[in-house]
């Protein structure tokens, strides 16, 4: 409704809107809103709106719905809502373009919010035409942020609806922010950047010292090991010899339980994790802008598809090691496992939104789009890598397997499955969960991320960290004679995506 009522270089005082009818069930769903903290975000000109104070040293994207007030600042029993239903804008420009183009550069778009309960006329419609007292009449006053005139949002005396007017006005102001530093102001961040170095940087150490301490451990226990494995010069000693020398003959076994599934699983993991490193190294490469989200989540998407070739690869080979030979069906299932699935929770979302008549609702050509993308270029990608994976020769074991397995005696509780998988994630996600803050922060807090040196620094560690808690892990499975190692090694690790989840959840 605002466009086409915005002029460049005008100002515009107050000016009506629109009113709007709020009756009992939609204003206890506005007070909900504004007891959650719920934020309007708008752009100009590609700038967020930022709402911000020179005097108090903030800026925050976007404005609040309204305000809580407590009981002691009200005067009554219980906490009051108000609502923010007259908008301020100050649009700061720069006519001194360096490239000397014409028209005029915008180089901030701020806003300030007023709870102001406007004097209301009886019946008519109300638009930007329409003459109110407290508004756009001769001699009225300014519209502010004043205790006496805010606008709460409670029923009339009889429970007659809420009658609402929404308004705004408009402020140009001259600026000599050169137009290539207007988006500074948004990549400051909060005042806690320092704390978010720090972190970072503690992280780093701690996962670096970690890292040396369990290949410090490993080194001397399997010397140890080894050494009192050679000192054994008795038959008898031979025989009553514990461990993992034990299981050499079964360590290599395939899995027992779906090797199809565990090679979809780890093929499709390359993928993703070949894709976010490539995508990380060309946010470092200043190839993607953070602030442009659709080119950075397209980019993103792209190389995805184009990493098809990794997880084909990767899963057929791990399938031919396994002796399995059903090696299409291997192919179909790592194509299309994890965009199935996530096709079909993108399109069950996507119908609720459509019937809610949200804007977020993607239409039906863009599904198609994506589709066909799957289908002629991420799945031939996927039978070319999975053509030579098995093309390739076969891996080789340093032992021969025995015919007949081991028997596996009772396990001690660590290696025994969910404990181990609890305690196998805990080490890989406390190795990231302070950079997940940062990032959750910029999800949910109207920020912008964009130290990705950091982030690729991090996904490093993550994956250095996850190999390390698998060896110390499979180890100690070997140590207690458990040769049925391969899915407990994956899942040890995978657990840490559960933690992640349950994090994001909170």
């Amino acid at each position: 409704a605002v466009r086409g009522l915005m002029r460049v270089k005008k100002d515009v005082g107050c000016t009506p809107l629109c009113q709007v009818h709020i009756n009992g069930r939609k204003l206890g769903w506005m007070r909900k809103l504004v007891e959650r903290q719920y934020r309007v975000h708008l752009t100009f000109d590609q700038l967020p709106v930022l709402m911000r104070s020179r005097e108090l040293n903030y800026a925050v994207r976007g404005y609040p719905i309204g305000f809580q007030a407590p009981p002691g600042y009200t005067g009554l029993k219980t906490d009051e809502f108000y609502l923010y239903n007259h908008l301020k804008f100050t649009i700061t420009y720069n006519e001194n373009a360096e490239d000397s183009t014409e028209g005029i550069h915008i180089t901030g778009f701020d806003v300030h919010p007023v709870s102001f309960q406007h004097k209301l006329d009886e019946g008519g419609e109300v638009g930007p035409t329409t003459e109110i007292e407290t508004c756009n009449a001769e001699g009225a006053a300014d519209v502010v942020n004043d205790p006496g005139t805010y606008l709460a949002l409670r029923s009339g005396p009889t429970g007659e609806d809420l009658q609402v007017i929404y308004s705004y006005s408009v402020e140009w102001k001259e600026s000599s922010l050169p137009w290539a530093d207007r988006w500074d102001v948004y990549l400051i961040g909060s005042p806690d950047d320092d704390i978010h170095y720090f972190a970072i940087v503690n992280s780093l150490m701690i996962v670096l010292f970690l890292t040396g301490a369990i290949a410090t451990i490993m080194i001397r226990t399997l010397r140890k090991d080894i050494a009192g494995y050679n000192e054994m010069q008795t038959l008898e000693e031979a025989q009553e010899e514990t461990g993992w020398k034990l299981v050499h003959g079964d360590v290599f076994r395939p899995p027992q339980f779906s090797p199809m599934l565990l090679s979809v699983l780890v093929g499709t993991g390359a993928q993703i994790g070949t894709a976010f490193f490539f995508s990380m190294i060309c946010a470092i490469l200043k190839l993607l802008n953070p602030m442009k989200k659709g080119q950075t989540l397209t980019a993103i998407i792209i190389l995805y598809v184009l990493c098809g070739s990794v997880a084909g690869y990767v899963s057929a080979r791990f399938y031919k090691f396994c002796d399995a030979k059903a090696w299409k069906l291997n192919t179909i299932y790592t194509a299309a496992g994890l965009p199935g699935t996530m096709v079909v929770i993108f399109v069950i979302l996507n119908i609720f939104l459509s019937f809610a008549g949200a804007a977020t609702a993607v239409s039906f050509l863009t599904i198609l789009a994506l589709f066909a993308l799957w289908v002629c270029v991420s799945t031939p990608l996927v039978f070319v890598g999975s053509f030579f994976g098995f093309r390739a020769d076969k891996m080789e074991v340093p032992t021969k397997t025995n015919h007949i397995a081991r028997i596996i005696p009772d396990l001690p509780w660590y290696s025994k499955p969910p404990f181990s998988v609890i305690l196998g994630g805990i080490l890989p996600f406390g190795s990231v969960c302070i950079e997940l803050f940062f990032i959750m922060s910029a999800l949910w807090l109207h920020q912008i991320y964009y130290v990705m040196g950091f982030l690729l620094a991090v996904l490093l560690i993550l994956g250095a960290t996850c190999a390390e808690v698998a060896v110390v892990m499979c180890y100690l499975q070997l140590c207690s004679e458990d040769h049925r190692w391969w899915w407990k090694a994956f899942w040890n690790c995978a657990s840490a995506g559960g933690y992640l989840f349950l994090y994001s959840l909170w």
